[in-house]
């Protein structure tokens, strides 16, 4: 049986909060008052405003507690009931106009109890309204109910006085057995939600993260919800414990309950019809459209669902776009796209310049007891159409999967790679080194377009979009061991003596093939181990491109990091720049902490720093985070300097090494000059393609579906850049006289 509770109607609107959680000598509106900043001057209203009020078919159980501005204009009250203290701000006889739709301002036809309202605003047919502080030239027309509790916490995982701890809501992250829970709170930073998942056997930072959000929050009763300045809110029907910015828009919506909605003049949210929301925290310049079912959820700022997402249990990065599909218990990077209805995506640590395709199941098939399956993808993870994958799986940066039903978890070390599932000889296909060998293009589009796309206003997190960085250089020279390694043990089976040397003898047995003898290993049958949970082979294909591509690389990433040093310095002579090299030691290990590469030993400190109490809430690690973006450049030039010299023993510290700067430079103009072909070559591709080209009757239809291919604005900002590099360098090569 349902528990109806009967009260008097003079008591509608009161007691909002229950006496027991008032502080002694506060009233139920102590909090109300606090948060309202409006500056308004309320009055009691006149014997005249009451007989216009009456006269206009408005009710009050008493008219001593309507409040009104000096500007107040009664006849703009019309057809309106009122509960509890209401306060309202100035009425003038103007209307308000927003994407055509145009109301007067005033009251209409609607059930007020205990707000208050801001100027001009426009309150018509909205047929419950409660406890809610609204900004000024507001507009709420045709809402059934929006109301505020006592215990709102607007999609925080706080408790409120009286609570028990069995209904904080949780986000249950990367893992369905919510074994990496974390806490959601506004303002929480990707790099936050990939702090608290991971380090799962230290209980006390654990316990730390925990009591960093609730002391940023209040755990008192009686917070009223509040609508920013400008906020547009039409055609929805229940809005419930909610927090709204300013110039935000929400039309249609069927429930919102229990959510903040970020949004300000710079970046306006926006959610759209038939979507639901409940316990979730929106961004600023989010946009939720068309349908979308969003249940424990974070959206950071300037994210999208779209056309009946589902978004559960998860956190979804800046600038990313999730249509269609479901997304569950999954922790999700900055510049994520995922577009259609058949993909779906659960339990997963998905790294950030990611790209899901159509019929993508991405951990859906648990191979445990339970659901406690992961799956770990670095940044540029790109399964194809119609990819199966099982847990536990784990992905180096910028693989592709090409579409398959993948039989058995798979561990993939090397990044750029392309990953095959041959089903005709029953093995797995991985190439090193795809991207650059036949779809730079692409690749490189990727790393510009996010850069264009990161719309980020608060950008605390300094966000790495290049596809070369500490992170994939870190993978790249990994790799380069690995090739070795499997070259020399392939070389061990072609004569028979399989596992009779040890592992260093191997690797340099492969690298002197790989060097002097490619045709060689070009040959070898170069087989992988330990990269997936089979019997089967896992065959690695144009291992000496790869071989050479990386090393390449290596020189092209820590060329790059020169240049930058070279200009930030205005280094005049080669003197003055080896003053400014800092020391080189062993290449540092990095984090992707959220989209943020950080070396693993600044992270470490800070959870020293954690535990000892010197590092005390959420705000001082953002600002680590901002402290860790300001020494990025130069962290990262070490760390370049320092797979340089270990890699291809080259430092410039040494005697010569102004010949050595001359010589990496040019290669590096030389490797930017192909990149910049290939970029245009891969392209060039879809222009030639006869498949691509037969559905056209003409060229001239064709240019005028896709664009010319000279008109390309990508390839041509790309060639206006290896221009100049080509200048900067050589002018740098002159200065010095190297």
């Amino acid at each position: 049986m349902n528990d109806i509770k009967k009260s008097p109607i003079n008591t509608l609107g009161y007691q909002f909060v229950d006496s027991r959680f008032l502080p002694k000598g506060k009233d139920e509106y102590y909090l109300r008052n606090e948060q309202n900043r409006s500056g308004i001057g309320y009055r009691q209203l006149t014997a005249y405003e009451i007989e216009v009020l009456v006269r206009n078919r408005n009710t009050s159980s008493n008219w001593n507690d309507i409040l009104v501005s000096d500007d107040f204009t009664p006849e703009l009250v019309q057809n309106c009931k009122f509960y509890g203290l209401v306060r309202i701000g100035k009425l003038a006889p103007w209307y308000l106009e927003f994407h055509n739709l145009r109301r007067p301002v005033g009251l209409y036809n609607s059930t007020i109890i205990s707000c208050d309202l801001g100027d001009n605003v426009c309150i018509d047919n909205t047929n419950y309204l409660s406890h809610y502080i609204i900004g000024n030239d507001v507009m709420i027309v045709n809402t059934n109910e929006m109301a505020t509790t006592d215990h709102a916490k607007f999609g925080n995982g706080i408790l409120k006085e009286g609570e028990e701890e069995s209904i904080r809501i949780w986000l249950e992250v990367c893992n369905e057995n919510g074994g990496r829970s974390i806490i959601p709170f506004n303002g929480m930073l990707p790099g936050d939600a990939w702090l608290w998942s991971r380090f799962r056997e230290d209980g006390v930072l654990q316990e730390k993260f925990k009591e960093f959000t609730a002391s940023a929050f209040d755990s008192r009763r009686g917070y009223y919800g509040k609508v920013g300045d400008r906020t547009v809110i039409k055609n929805c029907k229940i809005i419930k414990d909610v927090w709204i910015g300013s110039d935000a828009y929400l039309k249609g919506a069927n429930k919102i309950k229990n959510v903040t909605i970020n949004s300000s003049s710079e970046a306006k949210s926006q959610i759209g019809e038939g979507c639901e929301l409940v316990n979730g925290i929106v961004g600023y310049g989010c946009r939720v459209f068309y349908g979308v079912k969003a249940v424990r959820f974070i959206m950071a700022s300037h994210s999208q669902l779209k056309y009946g997402a589902r978004l559960i249990n998860s956190y979804l990065g800046n600038n990313a776009t999730i249509s269609c599909c479901e997304v569950l218990n999954s922790l999700i990077f900055p510049a994520h796209e995922q577009h259609h209805n058949n993909s779906f995506l659960c339990a997963a640590l998905v790294m950030g310049q990611s790209n899901m395709a159509a019929g993508a199941t991405i951990g859906s098939n648990h191979n445990s007891r339970s659901p406690d399956g992961e799956i770990i993808a670095g940044r540029g993870f790109w399964p194809g159409l119609c990819v199966s994958l099982k847990h536990n799986s784990r992905f180096a940066s910028f693989a592709i999967l090409a579409k398959g039903d993948y039989p058995a978890e798979l561990d993939i070390p090397v990044p750029f790679a392309l990953i095959s599932n041959d089903v005709s000889k029953d093995e797995l296909i991985v190439m090193p080194g795809y991207w650059f060998l036949h779809n730079m293009y692409a690749l490189a589009r990727n790393s510009w377009k996010y850069i264009d796309r990161d719309k980020r206003i608060d950008k605390t997190q300094h966000l790495e979009f290049e596809f070369l960085a500490p992170d994939t250089v870190n993978e790249i020279v990994a790799s380069i061991r690995l090739l070795e390694k499997f070259t020399g043990l392939a070389l061990l089976r072609q004569k028979g003596r399989y596992k009779k040397q040890s592992e260093e003898e191997l690797i340099a047995e492969g690298a002197r093939l790989l060097k002097e003898e490619p045709g060689q290993v070009d040959q070898l049958e170069v087989l992988a181990e330990g990269w997936e949970n089979s019997d089967r082979k896992v065959r690695i294909i144009k291992v000496v491109q790869a071989y050479k591509l990386f090393h390449e690389l290596i020189g092209q990433y820590a060329a790059a990091q020169l240049m930058g040093l070279i200009r930030g310095k205005n280094s005049k002579t080669f003197d003055q720049l080896q003053q400014a090299l800092p020391a080189v030691h062993a290449p540092a290990k990095w984090v992707n902490a959220g989209g943020q590469l950080i070396r693993e030993s600044e992270l470490q400190k800070l959870i020293r720093q954690i535990h000892s109490g010197r590092v005390k809430s959420w705000e001082q690690i953002h600002q680590w985070y901002k402290q860790q973006a300001e020494q990025y450049a130069a962290d990262k030039l070490q760390h370049a300097l320092a797979v340089l010299k270990e890699v291809q023993g080259v430092s410039l510290k040494r005697q010569g090494a102004k010949e050595t700067l001359g010589s990496l430079l040019r290669q590096s103009q030389a490797t930017k000059e192909w990149m910049t072909k290939e970029i245009y070559n891969s392209r060039a591709k879809d222009y030639t393609n006869p498949f691509r080209k037969m559905v056209y009757d003409s060229p001239e239809e064709m240019n005028a579906v896709v664009g010319k291919l000279q008109d390309n604005s990508f390839i041509r900002q790309e060639k206006e850049a290896l221009k100049q590099y080509r200048k900067e360098v050589d002018e740098v090569l002159k200065r010095f006289n190297a």
